[in-house]
């Protein structure tokens, strides 16, 4: 049996009619719910930066990124969003960083404190799309084979790059992939501080 050019050109027409619908719409969508999606990452960042710092009414400055601390990060496999310097009673006494790494479905985004001593302070999660039960199991900190909540185990580590699972970062079982994911966001962030002076 033989398709005729006609009916060829039919369906091809049929499927770009269906194909610039739907990408309207999803354009739409995106146009409606952008900012929300804005409003609640930023409302998210704000709680982290506050899980993460070591004090307890820190003041958060933004630092302008630098071209030295993208390319840090991206070294280590992450995306440098934004940096603050923390003050607490009008001292530096570390940073803040927001970086993206990949996990096992998606990006995740995190904020890492790091003292005066490029020390973690702190990490926490700000966005995921880890899978529920597996990976999620990283993102709300659950322990780890060795019974330490996953993302406190990077607590008082140090060294940009020195951080590797099954070495002296212990994975969720079932979640190794997501445990990589925030372990090379903390290397990253760990490397943009060093960048930073």
């Amino acid at each position: 049996m033989k398709i005729s050019g006609k009916f060829i050109l039919k369906v091809a027409g049929t499927l770009t009619a269906i194909s610039v619908v739907v990408a309207a719409l999803l354009g739409v969508v995106n146009g409606i719910t952008a900012d929300k999606i804005a409003a609640i990452n930023e409302q998210n960042t704000k709680i982290a930066l506050s899980a993460v710092a070591v004090n307890e009414g820190s003041d958060f400055k933004k630092i302008e990124s630098t071209a030295a601390m993208t390319a840090a990060a991206s070294a280590k496999s992450g995306k440098l969003k934004e940096a603050y310097e923390v003050t607490y009673g009008g001292k530096t006494v570390g940073y803040a960083i927001k970086v993206v790494a990949g996990g096992s479905q998606g990006d995740i985004e995190m904020v890492v404190g790091v003292d005066e001593k490029k020390t973690v302070t702190g990490v926490s999660i700000v966005s995921n799309a880890e899978t529920s039960g597996i990976g999620s199991k990283v993102m709300n900190n659950e322990p780890n084979k060795a019974g330490t909540p996953v993302l406190d185990q990077f607590i008082g580590l140090s060294g940009a790059g020195t951080l590797v699972v099954g070495s002296n970062v212990t994975a969720v079982s079932g979640a190794t992939v997501s445990t990589k994911g925030v372990t090379k966001g903390v290397n990253a962030a760990l490397a943009v501080v060093d960048a930073i002076g």
